[in-house]
């Protein structure tokens, strides 16, 4: 390491003043380039070795620095914030023309699973059955549950076919979750206007097992679920306009909130 004279005195560096061309074993060695304005000068102790101090601050540069971490940690967190508007575009952009994953190609599927997925690593709501956003009425839009689709049709076999357009629930379809209840409902509407009412236990702070309890058939006659109405349900990702959720098949749902004041029917 360089030595200098002890009665070297404290130099001052800045932004863009350029250094002399360094000679080995000159005094430029005790030189140093900083990228900002820092003041130095030797340790003195027996071994006469250098030791580059960095001068005590004084509260206002102190509060100034506090100020550009702040502003810094502001800005990454505008940052994710832009992430997720960016995926959510993303997301809404792939499942807007598939008639709620109905006409999903392999492909189509594929591409909404990796957003999805994407979005559900950058989820906030960690334990969202503890949070009032979950309350109130969503609209279905997207889901690769065949079940709620109805697309198929079994024969007499296990063929199936393509069901007819006008066969399938070509209105819009509702679920909606009071977390307060524990009480969940999902409502078909043109043309069969079918509801099925559930009761939520939850499993952890983000899945629920899903007990059905009534049917209702073109939104009148009421039937009592038979006991092997059963499910889960997990909520991935969750803000105040979109939810995604999957069930214990695999099966996936994106959701849109439309009404955060719904009640469902206890």
């Amino acid at each position: 390491m360089a030595t200098v004279s002890s009665s070297a005195r404290p130099t001052k560096l800045k932004v863009g003043h350029p250094l002399p061309p360094t000679k080995l074993g000159s005094s430029y060695h005790r030189y140093i380039r900083l990228s900002f304005s820092l003041s130095w000068k030797p340790y003195r102790n027996t071994s006469s070795r250098i030791g580059i101090h960095l001068l005590s601050s004084s509260n206002n540069k102190c509060h100034d620095w506090r100020t550009r971490v702040s502003f810094f940690q502001g800005f990454s967190a505008e940052g994710k914030k832009d992430v997720k508007r960016s995926l959510k575009e993303q997301l809404l952009e792939a499942i807007a023309p598939l008639d709620r994953g109905a006409v999903a190609t392999p492909q189509d599927q594929q591409r909404v699973q990796e957003i999805a997925r994407k979005l559900e690593a950058v989820n906030a709501i960690k334990e969202p059955l503890k949070s009032n956003l979950l309350n109130g009425k969503w609209e279905l839009l997207y889901t690769t549950s065949q079940s709620i689709l109805q697309t198929k049709v079994v024969l007499f076999t296990e063929y199936r076919c393509q069901r007819p357009k006008f066969l399938r629930p070509n209105g819009k379809i509702y679920q909606a979750i009071n977390v307060d209840t524990l009480r969940a409902q999902n409502m078909e509407t043109w043309p069969f206007f079918n509801q099925v009412t559930a009761n939520l236990v939850p499993l952890n702070a983000r899945r629920v097992a899903v007990k059905f309890d009534f049917f209702r058939i073109a939104g009148l006659i009421p039937i009592q679920s038979p006991g092997s109405g059963r499910g889960q349900l997990e909520i991935t990702y969750l803000d105040d306009e979109l939810r995604i959720s999957r069930g214990d098949r695999g099966n996936l749902f994106i959701l849109r909130m439309v009404d955060p004041s719904y009640r469902v029917p206890v």
